[in-house]
């Protein structure tokens, strides 16, 4: 079974008006809502693709419910730990003549309910997969990750890092299966400005001499290269399209590399349905549909390096 953590989810209020006038009544032109966060989104691509998989995490009072029943909704299973205190957050996306968003804080999260969540992952057994997706809320120690891998390592269990910074080169001592950082995140991880595709790859393997088995990196407009464990590079292309949503296509990457690899047992077929994945969400109001994600696999083209 493939399971994703969603520490701090969310209600997504994405609305659209003409020009955002700060100080004055704005009428929308269209709204819509959604259950949001980064392992949400990567189990909604992962159902979209066929794969039943577990949401876990934390929600609170009527917001988390709404999280929960939408998943339901979805046929997207869950199971959720339900907070005694606060709200799940409603984050504000503003589509304008610019882009705005207003992110909530999210409730606090007890040691009591957190020990609930490491019972939960105790059970975990090694042909199953973990996600770990976004950051760490503020109330929770930053080592959490750290400690959820220690704990599930010892049953072997495939573990799935999308995180930055710290949280990200934190986690490489356990030996990520795959870990996905994005080109500018990769900058800023070892300080440098990348320039070419070799440049990425210098410093792709410099994650992996850290521990990390499989590096994706994603590379917006220009396409993802994958480092395999097994020594391989690969590169994709993306196909031409207007991009009209920027939220959860990294989300959907991975989603689609993990549904990939475990269709095909291919680090080449797993980078291809990644691409597809990443991109047919980019060209969504929403996550991808499986429709969109087959069209546009057609036209993604792998080479090695």
């Amino acid at each position: 079974m493939i399971y994703t953590v969603t520490l701090n989810p969310s209600i997504d209020y994405v609305i659209n008006l003409e020009h955002l006038n700060t100080g004055h009544v704005n009428r929308v032109n269209s709204e819509h809502v959604y259950p949001g966060g980064k392992g949400i989104n990567v189990s909604r691509i992962l159902k979209n693709l066929g794969h039943d998989n577990i949401a876990t995490g934390f929600v609170s009072n009527f917001t988390g419910d709404f999280i929960t029943n939408s998943l339901s909704d979805l046929n997207v299973k869950s199971d959720f730990i339900k907070l005694d205190n606060g709200f799940t957050r409603i984050n504000v996306k503003i589509k304008s003549d610019e882009e705005t968003e207003i992110n909530g804080g999210g409730p606090h999260i007890s040691d009591e309910k957190l020990r609930e969540l490491f019972d939960k992952l105790s059970k975990l057994k090694e042909e199953d997969i973990l996600v770990l997706a976004g950051s760490i809320p503020s109330t929770l120690k930053e080592d959490l990750y750290e400690k959820i891998m220690e704990q599930v390592k010892v049953n072997n269990v495939k573990v799935v890092v999308d995180a930055t910074k710290k949280l990200l080169l934190n986690v490489l001592k356990y030996n990520p299966f795959l870990i996905k950082p994005n080109n500018h995140e990769l900058e800023e991880i070892f300080n440098v400005k990348l320039e070419t595709i070799d440049d990425m790859i210098t410093y792709g393997k410099k994650l992996q001499e850290m521990g990390a088995r499989n590096v994706l990196i994603s590379r917006g407009k220009d396409g993802a290269l994958l480092i395999t464990e097994n020594k391989e590079v690969f590169i994709s292309n993306v196909p031409k399209g207007s991009v009209v949503n920027s939220v959860g296509a990294g989300d959907s990457m991975v989603a689609g590399f993990i549904s990939g690899y475990i269709n095909s047992n291919s680090y080449e077929e797993a980078l291809k349905l990644g691409a597809a994945s990443g991109s047919a969400t980019a060209f969504s109001s929403d996550l991808a549909k499986k429709e969109l994600i087959e069209e546009l696999i057609k036209k993604i083209s792998v080479k090695r390096r």
